[in-house]
């Protein structure tokens, strides 16, 4: 595989591909970011930017990963000190999960983003961007939660965030893209060089196949979960043998392939008895999705093989955060 199909495999956009082709003509030691709010255990919306994060650290990029303090005080998520003590363990875990601890590097957004400068470019980028702009940017909220201020500044400093840690490129999924077009559109009024960005997918709702899987409306897999746990959710995973004909659904059963156990295998094997036609294996995402929609693949079987795919990547995540709680 080529450096620019590692850079790109498993996104959903390249912006812009001519920018992104650039970065991968030279990719050593160039900087990219994705940035996190610490929230608590890592989720597999977590772990999918971090495996196009393990594809860039293998293509010799330097993985910045923003433990973003001060967005997750504005977003009322605790106190400093409550909220460093979840990034930390976040940090943990990300490492356990497989990336390179010499190519990665962790940042606090409170390390610079309560200095002078910082501070008055947040400022000019209020002046220069509309209030209807930054509101089309902002995450969305949950529930009856009502919008105030920082949720409109939150993003402008996202974009920031991208040209103070000196980046070659930005990270994301797609939630994230309308962020980072902010960020194409305005940093350039302050001086600054708008950045190419690659924007991962949303998995669908682990039991629906509908919207994206979010821990605050349904189901989801986190670090944290055993073995029996992961076999309990996924064997409850909205898995039909063909596709929608409509289109209207997904299959997360075969995104989760797809995007979280072929970047991390060579192989898959699917372990059957001999009066069930036998093993099957898998050297691609193309070859098991086929025999899923012919039957020769049985839901029954992918779905046993994807737990215990996932629990190998998941296992040395889920020691790690027992050792940091029986400390």
């Amino acid at each position: 595989m080529d450096t620019y199909d590692l850079l790109t495999r498993n996104v959903d956009e390249v912006v812009t591909d001519e920018e992104v082709r650039e970065v991968a003509s030279d990719p050593d030691g160039k900087r990219v970011y994705v940035g996190y709010e610490p929230s608590g255990v890592l989720h597999l919306g977590h772990l999918l930017t971090a495996n196009k994060l393990i594809d860039l650290q293998n293509a010799g990029m330097q993985v910045v990963i923003l433990l973003a303090d001060v967005h997750a005080y504005l977003n009322g998520k605790g106190t400093f000190e409550e909220i460093r003590e979840t990034a930390e363990q976040m940090r943990a875990q990300f490492l356990a999960y497989g990336l390179e601890e010499s190519q990665t590097e962790f940042v606090y957004g409170s390390s610079y983003q309560l200095e002078e400068d910082y501070v008055l470019d947040v400022h000019e980028l209020e002046l220069s961007t509309t209030l209807n702009r930054a509101q089309r940017a902002m995450a969305e909220l949950q529930g009856d939660e009502t919008a105030k201020v920082s949720h409109v500044v939150y993003p402008l400093m996202q974009a920031l965030d991208i040209e103070y840690l000196d980046l070659d490129l930005a990270v994301g999924g797609m939630d994230q893209r309308k962020v980072h077009m902010l960020m194409r559109e305005e940093l350039p009024k302050l001086g600054y060089d708008a950045r190419p960005c690659l924007h991962t997918p949303i998995v669908a709702d682990l039991t629906t196949g509908e919207g994206k899987m979010s821990s605050s409306t349904g189901v989801t897999i986190s670090m944290e979960d055993s073995m029996a746990d992961l076999e309990e959710k996924v064997n409850s995973a909205f898995c039909p043998p063909t596709r929608d004909p409509e289109g209207d659904l997904e299959n997360p059963v075969l995104e989760l392939f797809e995007y979280h156990v072929f970047p991390r295998f060579e192989r898959v094997l699917v372990e059957r008895p001999d009066k069930y036609g036998g093993d099957l294996e898998y050297d691609g995402y193309e070859a098991l999705a086929a025999d899923l929609g012919s039957g020769k693949l049985h839901p029954a079987d992918a779905k046993g093989t994807l737990a215990s795919y996932l629990d190998e990547l998941i296992a040395p995540g889920r020691e790690k955060l027992r050792e940091i709680r029986d400390e």
